[in-house]
């Protein structure tokens, strides 16, 4: 209730009593929606349909292929990790059926120096030089990696079984080619979890998709496949059935599988496979030494970087794919696409959120200073104040356990010291991406705005036979 007062304590009063009932209102709603999320998975867990297979590592290491496999790996500007990315991918996966396919731009030479440098001797890496100059898009990149696939295809008179995606930077895991082999028999896209590495040296920027990830590839996704619904893809450690693929170039006119005006092309194809008809596979699988069979990279260490890449995503997930992908599907798939979509209204909630505590801070100097308390919170929103503790609370829970169970403890506790900072990069994030959507539709072109790494876990750089 407003209270007589200074006006312009007043005018702020109401600002941020405003601004706390869009916030706590909004709050609810996420909450509910997350709540839903995690109950699907505990009913998953108790029943026994979320268990992660366990898998023998020692025999699938280095096993032999069931057909021809060729891994796609686009780059741009990329001389200071692809060296290493190559030489950890030739030596954990020995394959003599396997190819790979490295995108480089005729104006990027050090990349291309250093792709040869981390090929070494081994005839299995086959560089491909994109005559148009960089960067275009990663969508352009790899549909030239898929034209130079095709035309080998026609020059063996022989198709490939499988392609799998990875970025520069990343560190597979031995087990997994095997396992995305054995895997391709019962599905079209297989996609195994992606786990970022902590970075000693960026606990609060680089270190924070730890829990992010941890979070969706433990249980998000675990429940999106029991639901039925479709499955996006990562764009990194994840298997594509080598026919379904031709299917989704066939049905583009430009007659290539990846859509070159998307900013999140791997994402979008998860989608159109599914909507093919095609049969999607999360597939998670733990060694006996505990250790997930995943992906491993370090992400961005820098705020600006971090803030790039995930306006990039936020662009291409939340607001291309709106117009791009529409609504179809039933109330599973609607109630999925709207999660993917909340990227804007996140960061606008969280933004009002913040704006409230500087208000609420104000307010409470102000009033030590005798200028008075305008006004209280009433029934309703101290409902949703105490709906939004809870809901904290929970949420909290569940993001420790989730981070604790693939890094330990320490870095479960971390992941909660670290929500200011990871709010503030998707308040960020949310700003971007929004500003250069409405560049697109004012004419902008559409350009791969490319995060650079300079960063390579080192550690994961030998296969790790002891383990």
């Amino acid at each position: 209730m407003m209270q007589g007062a200074w006006a312009p304590l007043g005018w702020l009063a109401l600002v941020e009593r405003e601004l706390l009932l869009f916030a706590a209102s909004f709050f609810v709603l996420g909450a509910i929606d997350e709540i839903a999320v995690d109950l699907v998975w505990l009913w998953l867990r108790l029943t026994g349909r979320a268990r992660t297979a366990q898998v023998d590592r020692a025999s699938h290491e280095g096993r032999p292929l069931a057909g021809r496999a060729a891994l796609l790996i686009p780059t741009w500007r990329e001389e200071s990790i692809i060296a290493a990315t190559l030489a950890h991918a030739l030596a954990a996966w020995p394959q003599k059926d396997l190819r790979i396919y490295v995108g480089c731009y005729c104006n990027d030479p050090q990349t291309v120096q250093a792709v040869m440098e981390g090929a070494g001797c081994d005839s299995r890496v086959r560089l491909v030089i994109n005559d148009r100059c960089g960067p275009t898009t990663k969508a352009d990149c790899l549909n030239r990696l898929y034209a130079a696939m095709e035309a080998d295809e026609e020059r063996w008179g022989d198709r490939y079984r499988l392609v799998v995606l990875q970025d520069a930077e990343d560190v597979v895991d031995p087990a997994a080619l095997p396992l995305l082999d054995a895997a391709i028999d019962l599905a079209d896209f297989v996609q195994i979890p992606v786990l970022p590495e902590p970075q000693s040296t960026s606990r609060f920027v680089g270190s924070h998709y730890c829990e992010e990830f941890a979070e969706s590839h433990g249980k998000s996704l675990v429940v999106r496949q029991a639901l039925g619904a479709a499955l996006p893809a990562a764009g990194v450690g994840c298997a594509f059935a080598r026919d379904m693929l031709g299917c989704i170039a066939g049905a583009s006119p430009s007659g290539m599988p990846f859509s070159v005006e998307s900013l999140t092309e791997d994402y979008e194809l998860g989608l159109r496979i599914e909507a093919a008809g095609g049969r999607s596979c999360f597939l998670r699988a733990r060694g006996e030494d505990g250790r997930l069979v995943a992906t491993r990279a370090c992400f961005p260490a820098r705020l600006e970087l971090s803030v790039r890449q995930k306006a990039r995503w936020i662009h291409g997930i939340s607001l291309q794919s709106w117009d791009r992908l529409g609504w179809s599907g039933g109330a599973v798939e609607t109630w999925m696409r709207l999660r993917d979509r909340r990227g804007p209204l996140t960061a606008l909630v969280l933004f009002c959120a913040y704006l409230v505590l500087l208000l609420a801070g104000g307010l409470w100097l102000a009033g030590k200073f005798g200028l008075g308390r305008p006004w209280e919170p009433d029934g309703l929103l101290l409902v949703l104040l105490w709906a939004n503790l809870a809901s904290f609370a929970w949420r909290s829970v569940m993001r420790f356990a989730f981070t604790a169970r693939e890094y330990g403890v320490g870095v479960g506790l971390m992941a909660l010291a670290r929500l200011p900072h990871s709010n503030v990069i998707a308040i960020l994030a949310g700003r971007r991406a929004l500003f250069a959507y409405v560049g697109t539709l004012l004419g902008a072109e559409v350009r791969w705005d490319k995060t650079y790494h300079h960063a390579h876990p080192s550690s994961l750089l030998v296969p790790d036979k002891t383990a």
